[in-house]
């Protein structure tokens, strides 16, 4: 049997409505995006590694530390629909969409789940989540929580914190439930990849302005792979101080 070839794209756009820009904001002589695709590149599992972009300025930084660059169209309005463009012109059984904010993310999760996908040929979407610690976290809507069921796939994302907790002793709400944090790492399937960029955006999608909804809108089954790693997402300008914990 073939192995799948594996390839990972890291979609960049300027125009982020919370923090414009944050891709290439400099980070100890680096923009932030050099550092999760530098990490990316670590993985041996990982065929082929790319930059998706509509931007000239994002090109031009990324072709000058080495990255393969895919210029997309200024249309998508996900990351995913982008990665779906660019998967289009450099192939690819497995495509991976990894979110360029994904600070701290490391080489030896993303091998542990692309061996997980691998062998799993029945799961066409799948993504990464871990416990959330503290109720600020919970509580957040920049962090996006999943709902796991018993069978391993996604109930549902929110941005507000779910399942909701009737009975609550205390302010200490996580002590009290297992919640996770979605990680923004995208698993598809070639045929996944393709139901995904000809669904329509839903209602929920929209609403929460998160493109996994699209899925599960769509009744399809998305695998959450659990991990003790931290990540932290650029969401704005003041999660860069959550860095330096890291």
């Amino acid at each position: 049997m073939t192995t799948p070839r594996v390839t990972a794209i890291i979609p960049a756009r300027l125009g982020s409505r919370r923090f414009s820009g944050k891709v290439l904001y400099q980070y100890r002589g680096k923009p932030l995006l050099y550092y999760v695709w530098k990490e990316a590149s670590r993985s041996k599992l990982i065929d082929r590694l790319a930059i998706a972009t509509d931007s000239s300025e994002i090109a031009s930084v990324a072709s000058s530390f080495g990255a393969e660059v895919v210029r997309t169209s200024k249309k998508h309005r996900t990351g995913s629909d982008r990665v779906a463009e660019a998967a289009g012109k450099i192939g690819g059984d497995i495509v991976m969409n990894i979110q360029g904010d994904n600070f701290g993310l490391r080489s030896a999760v993303l091998s542990s789940a692309i061996r997980k996908f691998r062998a799993d040929r029945s799961d066409h979407f799948a993504t990464l989540a871990h416990p959330i610690d503290t109720d600020t976290d919970l509580f957040d809507p920049n962090v996006v929580k999943v709902a796991v069921g018993s069978d391993g796939y996604a109930l549902w994302f929110s941005r507000f914190p779910i399942p909701y907790l009737q009975d609550v002793d205390g302010n200490h709400r996580v002590k009290q439930f297992r919640f996770l944090k979605h990680i923004g790492i995208y698993f598809f399937r070639k045929t996944g990849l393709a139901d995904y960029s000809n669904w329509k955006r839903g209602q929920f999608e929209k609403m929460e302005s998160l493109e996994q909804l699209r899925i599960v809108e769509n009744h399809g089954k998305i695998r959450v792979y659990r991990t003790q790693a931290r990540t932290v997402s650029i969401d704005t300008p003041g999660d860069l101080k959550r860095i330096e914990h890291l």
